[in-house]
């Protein structure tokens, strides 16, 4: 399967150097390039591609509002957010505006390719080694738009609520397998019964849930 890929970021160089890099790997196609979110929202209506790599600081409509708004739209196009992590706070309105998760522009560039691919099959992912860091502090902040209504709980089974318990900790199937003493595809199931349960677009929100239920606490 050939992954389509817009690029928006108010860059060239930088539009430029993931194009030529993604060029020379055949399962990936860039089928537009945008500098502005107007640019990338229309882009996506015009070329539906799998995934767009979304810069968060560009002129007018910025990323998040772009995100906000494929995200709504009834495509399935899926945003990742590349960012400078360490400066860049306007990351988590991006996951609450939809994205699908975020890589830091100071990653190695087959990790960047590698999250694309990751993306565009309907997972989620975050820059590894921040995940815990990321959503605790994420939590603790104030939302910039109205909050959502606490999703209700009772609709999950106690073995849900300990798998999403593990979820929201960071830990991945196969690390929720050991934990819990099942299989690695019962796992996947109880995962994929929590995103359908709770209305999560992808693990990203599972884990802002699981912190928003209480079942996880940011460390201090």
């Amino acid at each position: 399967m050939t992954v389509r890929v817009v690029l928006a970021d108010d860059q060239p160089l930088v539009r430029s150097g993931l194009r030529v890099i993604m060029a020379d790997h055949p399962d990936l196609e860039v089928v537009g390039e945008a500098a502005t979110g107007a640019e990338a929202v229309h882009l996506v209506r015009d070329a539906d591609p799998d995934v767009v790599v979304m810069d968060i600081r560009m002129p007018g409509m910025d990323g998040i509002e772009a995100t906000r708004l494929i995200t709504a739209g009834p495509a399935t196009t899926r945003v990742l957010v590349l960012t400078t992590f360490d400066e860049d706070e306007h990351v988590y309105g991006a996951l609450r505006a939809g994205a699908s998760g975020f890589v830091v522009k100071d990653m190695a560039l087959d990790d960047i390719l590698a999250a694309v691919r990751v993306v565009a099959a309907g997972d989620a992912l975050i820059a590894p080694g921040v995940t815990r860091r990321l959503i605790a502090d994420f939590i603790g902040r104030p939302a910039t738009a109205p909050e959502r209504s606490p999703r209700p709980v009772e609709g999950i089974t106690e073995r849900e609520r300990e798998v999403l318990t593990l979820v929201g900790r960071g830990r991945s199937n196969t690390e929720i397998a050991a934990d819990l003493f099942i299989t690695v595809a019962t796992a996947k199931s109880h995962v994929s019964r929590l995103l359908t349960k709770l209305g999560a677009r992808d693990r990203v929100q599972l884990v802002i849930t699981a912190y928003e239920m209480g079942l996880v606490t940011p460390s201090p």
